[in-house]
């Protein structure tokens, strides 16, 4: 641990409009190295396309410390689809011949996973309905519980359900195989060029913060996100530990931010409908 850190931090849950409240308090709060925002990219990355207007700019009163772990998402099925069905192409035929149940469920409106089941209807030719939950696992239990035909989430939350039998997982969005469900094919791998999709949570101080105090706060983060005990906490959660510099967060946040203007546009969701 980085000399000047003690080894225990308090957590705050900050809760409400989707993560801006959380976003809001590291705003106000002096840049002294003692408030650290945790937090998703789609906040950071996804919301300035979707909100007309939002409290606090990434860019310009955030500064970054280090990336804390990554994540790919999963495309699953439960009970209301035939169990002849394992892939993208067989569910895409099954929506086809019925209309009626082509829905997929999202932990909200506006995030990754329904923009990622969106693009995955529009690429195989589906009307695929969106419905919105206020989380993955809401929307889980009712699409094992029969309710709704498919689930669009972060690929651990499925984990638990899978090895029980209660749901199908059709496609992981890595680049790669995820290591948490290697029997799972991408979505690259059935054909859907382009279809790379994770996300990442990253640690942030407010801008101004001085640059002696973000280098001992990533020396210190990056020790603890190296240590075993992070990494298969982290792991059983599907998550996976990885760090890095304050710079190599900020191209990351503009790369992903980049990325997401077009397709948000292409969908034409915006959260102040």
């Amino acid at each position: 641990m980085a000399p000047g850190y003690a080894r225990v931090a308090v957590v705050e849950n900050r809760t409400g409009a989707g993560g801006q409240i959380a976003a809001q308090a590291l705003k106000a709060a002096s840049p002294d190295g003692h408030t650290v925002l945790q937090t998703p990219m789609s906040i950071l990355g996804v919301y300035p396309h979707i909100y007309r207007k939002l409290p606090s700019d990434p860019v310009v009163h955030f500064m970054p410390v280090t990336l804390g772990c990554t994540f790919d998402f999963g495309f699953a099925v439960g009970p209301q689809v035939p169990a002849s069905v394992r892939n993208l192409a067989e569910f895409f035929s099954w929506c086809k011949v019925n209309p009626t149940l082509a829905k997929f469920g999202s932990p909200a409106a506006g995030s990754v996973p329904h923009f990622i089941g969106v693009l995955l209807g529009r690429e195989g030719g589906v009307d695929l309905k969106h419905v919105a939950f206020r989380g993955t696992q809401p929307a889980i239990l009712d699409m094992i519980g029969g309710q709704i035909a498919a689930v669009s989430g972060p690929i651990g939350e499925f984990t638990q359900h899978v090895v029980a039998g209660k749901a199908r997982l059709l496609a992981a969005s890595g680049a790669k195989r995820n290591p948490f469900a290697p029997n799972t094919p991408t979505m690259i791998e059935q054909g859907l060029n382009g279809f790379t999709f994770s996300e990442w949570f990253g640690f942030y101080v407010p801008a101004k913060t001085p640059g002696a105090v973000v280098t001992r706060l990533n020396a210190a983060m990056r020790e603890a996100l190296a240590a075993p005990e992070t990494i298969s906490g982290l792991a059983t959660m599907g998550l996976e530990a990885k760090s890095s510099t304050p710079d190599e967060l900020a191209s990351l946040l503009k790369a992903d931010t980049d990325r997401w203007g077009p397709l948000v546009k292409s969908i034409g969701f915006t959260a102040d409908a």
